[in-house]
């Protein structure tokens, strides 16, 4: 079968950047900035976006483009033969499938506030009745799995015209209407009474901040958040690069995605640190930011449904654009896998994602006793952990690799598909650093990651979970042959 491709450039771009740009960009960036000292760590993200984010979906999308499969069969079709790089195929197939488990539901948090703002539900209420307003949702099962159910068939339905005729057709018209409603938005927050000093603190670098805080704390958010923006690891942006012709280079392309998604995080910022500024709220309240704090910065403001609809509707689009990506991404594995016609996928992916949505929406109701990390966790916080913190990282590590070890495809052949077309050039002295020092920085973020999440639970419990990292990360050297090429090396020396 023909492989199908983008009707034009802006497609691709914005179905790309749609992928990357997410949750992480309107929700966590904003209450991270809150929280790291405002624009010293905006200036310090951007830094590690250029030198991690960037080389990391270049890898991403050669993969996709020279190989034109999906991640379930490109490292097949590009991999030396004998070797095992295919067997990385898992990391990205698995990832999809638990990313889809949670973000679905989330998605439908945001499709259910947008249609509750449109009605008016939070116009003058008070701030108990909007904090008691949330848990009430997640308390709600069937609320909770129809708004899901909801939000994954219209995923679904979108993938089921194809990349033409529904992915790109829709993306164009969601993400010019997000960009829309988001500098409506910014303009309307920053023209609010006492915006001015949220404004200074986003835009003016305060150093002194970042002494407070602590140096090494806000470098490694930084980086941190430089690296998991984009949606990197599980094979999401891949799957765009097999839809891509070679008329335009691949570090052009990522530029373009990189500097609109990054474009949407710092929107996002100043629709909501000036609000909080002008409404005396703290910036860097965390997750609560979006369900609680912000809608009762709506409700006691003029206008407040019109612009809590605008806000939700601009959540929703940012969700739906990711779920709709990763969507295709599954759709690939049974094409490309199993043969099936995207008829097919379509139908039982619906069924599928629907089912295995569920432990997720039950663990805030009738599972909510279920607690992996402690009291206060959920579902939610294990199934996130093993994407975020694992899944992620070590399928970048494998993109990485691959690309740049002899016994994977190689870096002549990543470099000739990176600069293949028009634009900006792939920079072929980045070897050393792309063959060792991004593959030590991935490695810093992933082990740190366990680190933080685990240190204030025990030695015991601390070493238990360091174990499973060293366990995952040894997999990805073993997919690349690290094991053998070591081996057989002590064995010659022999």
């Amino acid at each position: 079968m023909k492989r199908e491709k983008f009707n034009s450039r802006l497609g691709f771009i914005l179905v790309s950047a749609g992928c990357a740009i997410g949750i992480g960009n309107v929700w966590k960036f904003p209450y991270m900035c809150g929280e790291f000292g405002g624009a010293a760590f905006i200036l310090i993200y951007l830094i590690f976006l250029l030198i991690l984010g960037i080389p990391v979906l270049v890898c991403e999308f050669a993969v996709g483009r020279a190989g034109r499969k999906g991640v379930a069969a490109a490292f097949e079709v590009l991999e030396p033969e004998g070797s095992r790089w295919h067997k990385s195929k898992w990391i990205g197939i698995i990832g999809s499938y638990l990313l889809m488990m949670f973000y679905t539901t989330v998605g439908g948090w945001m499709l259910y506030y947008c249609y509750r703002s449109v009605l008016g539900e939070f116009a003058g209420a008070s701030a108990e009745e909007i904090a008691g307003s949330f848990a009430s949702m997640l308390g709600d099962a069937p609320v909770m799995v129809f708004w899901t159910v909801l939000i994954t068939v219209l995923g679904f339905a979108v993938c089921y015209f194809g990349i033409q005729g529904g992915i790109e057709k829709v993306s164009k018209i969601m993400m010019t209407a997000l960009l829309i409603i988001m500098v409506v938005l910014a303009f309307h927050s920053v023209f609010m009474d006492g915006a001015g000093a949220g404004v200074r603190f986003y835009l003016i670098p305060d150093f002194q901040k970042i002494k407070e805080i602590g140096f090494g704390n806000v470098i490694f958010g930084a980086m941190s958040q430089a690296f998991f923006t984009l949606s990197i690891g599980i094979g999401a942006m891949l799957i765009f690069g097999s839809y891509m012709d070679r008329e335009r280079s691949l570090a052009g392309e990522a530029v373009n995605i990189t500097a609109l998604d990054t474009f949407v995080a710092l929107m996002a910022g100043f629709i909501i640190i000036p609000a909080c500024f002008s409404f005396g709220i703290e910036p860097g309240a965390g997750p609560s930011l979006i369900f609680i704090t912000i809608p009762n910065i709506f409700a006691q403001m003029p206008g407040g449904q019109i612009w809590s609809a605008l806000f939700f509707l601009f959540l929703t689009f940012a969700a739906f654009s990711t779920l709709v990506a990763v969507f295709e991404n599954i759709i690939s594995f049974d094409m490309d896998m199993l043969g099936w016609s995207r008829d097919k996928s379509v139908l039982v992916s619906i069924i599928l994602i629907s089912v295995l949505s569920m432990p997720c929406v039950l663990g805030f109701n009738l599972w909510s006793g279920f607690a992996p990390f402690g009291e206060g966790t959920n579902i939610m916080d294990l199934e996130d952990f093993i994407v975020s913190n694992n899944l992620l990282p070590l399928g970048s590590l494998g993109y990485v690799l691959f690309c740049t070890k002899k016994n994977g495809w190689g870096w002549k052949n990543f470099i000739h598909e990176a600069n293949t077309g028009k634009g900006i050039l792939f920079p072929k002295g980045l070897h050393l650093y792309m063959a060792y020092g991004l593959p030590l920085i991935i490695v810093i973020i992933y082990l740190k990651g366990y680190y933080d999440k685990f240190v204030g639970q025990g030695n015991a419990v601390l070493a238990g979970w360091m174990i499973v990292a060293a366990v995952l990360l040894g997999f990805v050297l073993y997919c690349a042959g690290d094991f053998r090429d070591h081996a057989k090396r002590g064995a010659a020396n022999q």
